[in-house]
């Protein structure tokens, strides 16, 4: 169990907790810990819309993840654009999107669609509420921070998703199908996970 909850906070990026919780239970987590910080680092540089420092600090902890992945680039050179965007920098963004991202789009077809749709969004005079105004939520870095924190993880050799919520899901799952066959003990509270008798 302590493992799992090491898993959880190292992969989710909790670094104080990590450290805290290695000390109290004597858990070595599976990473080296400073790596985390790093990590934040370039996912918090997103979250805020600076995507160039997060690309310098992605390269700063290994330049073979942008090179080998050119799916996460495009999508925070993608992110870059609708920054630029969002400031109102109209010439700076037409241009980013001509001499960045338009040549992607002519090696592959999914990228072309994006940038279509992000290229759209400087057609409309009330953005946020034109059609792909969704582009500019916040939802929208965050799905760019996620990407890039499972690379980083990728490349560290951890795994991108934490055990412990896939876990709970098949407790779940396993549960529900449980319940079409059997009557059992079952834990109804996951946050007590206490075994409760089936009212007979």
């Amino acid at each position: 169990m302590n493992k799992l909850i090491m898993n959880f906070l190292v992969t989710e990026g909790y670094v104080d907790a990590a450290e805290k919780f290695r000390l109290e239970s004597g858990t070595e987590p599976d990473i080296d810990l400073a790596t985390i910080t790093d990590r934040m680092a370039v996912k918090m540089a997103v979250q805020s819309g600076n995507v160039q420092d997060a690309i310098e600090k992605i390269n700063d902890l290994n330049p073979e993840i942008l090179d080998t992945n050119p799916e996460l680039y495009f999508h925070l050179q993608q992110q870059k654009l609708i920054e630029l965007i969002r400031m109102g920098k109209i010439e700076e963004a037409l241009e980013f999107a001509q001499d960045e991202l338009a040549p992607r789009g002519e090696e592959n077809p999914a990228f072309l669609e994006e940038i279509e749709k992000t290229v759209a969004l400087l057609a409309f005079d009330d953005v946020k509420n034109s059609p792909y105004g969704g582009l500019l939520d916040m939802s929208q870095r965050m799905k760019t921070a996620s990407e890039v924190n499972a690379a980083i993880l990728t490349s560290q050799s951890h795994e991108k998703d934490p055990k412990l919520p896939s876990l709970l899901k098949m407790l779940i799952w396993a549960q529900n199908q449980l319940d079409e066959k059997a009557v059992y003990p079952r834990i109804n509270d996951l946050s007590t996970a206490k075994l409760e008798e089936p009212a007979v």
